[in-house]
């Protein structure tokens, strides 16, 4: 199977959402399983348009081991509330896999700050960064759909092969 991780804030341009609809349905179309969290925003885009082939993953699905990987991403994770460790820990499967052992092909995200990596992650990336730090520390490609250059590559594909 092939999967790829389809995330980012909540709150993010239509434009945005938009190009985030197309490229669910461009991947869809491909063969692509989308893995994403069920939030409003970015991952309701990319659910809108990934059809059947999906796996959204909940707070409510966190185990121990998805919380204890998220906690080496995250800078204060242990002064999160029990919730907000759960989506945090979510964001593990949603990178490699319900198992932890079946990792995305490549993560597209919209941030504020354009975060690719662990290194570049601020306050500004949210809570799309523990994602990204997991995708980038597993060489897992992170397209961030705030930085010009991944939109183009990301639309080129797209029109080359459409």
């Amino acid at each position: 199977m092939k999967y790829y991780t389809g995330v980012g804030s909540r709150d993010i341009p239509q434009d945005i959402l938009k190009l985030m609809k197309s490229i669910a349905i461009f991947l869809n179309s491909l063969g692509y399983t989308l893995r994403s969290g069920g939030a409003k925003g970015a991952d309701s885009a990319f659910e809108s348009g990934a059809g059947n082939q999906k796996e959204i993953f909940y707070a409510k699905d966190a185990t121990q081991e998805s919380m204890n990987l998220a906690a080496l991403y995250h800078p204060v994770f242990n002064k999160l509330s029990e919730y907000v460790q759960k989506l945090h820990g979510r964001n593990s499967f949603q990178v490699l896999g319900r198992d932890l052992k079946t990792p995305s092909n490549f993560l597209v995200c919209w941030t504020r700050d354009g975060c690719k990596n662990h290194e570049t992650r601020t306050s500004k990336t949210g809570g799309t960064g523990t994602a990204i730090s997991i995708a980038s520390e597993n060489n897992i490609p992170v397209y961030n759909l705030a930085n010009q250059k991944d939109r183009e590559v990301i639309e080129t594909v797209i029109k080359s092969i459409a």
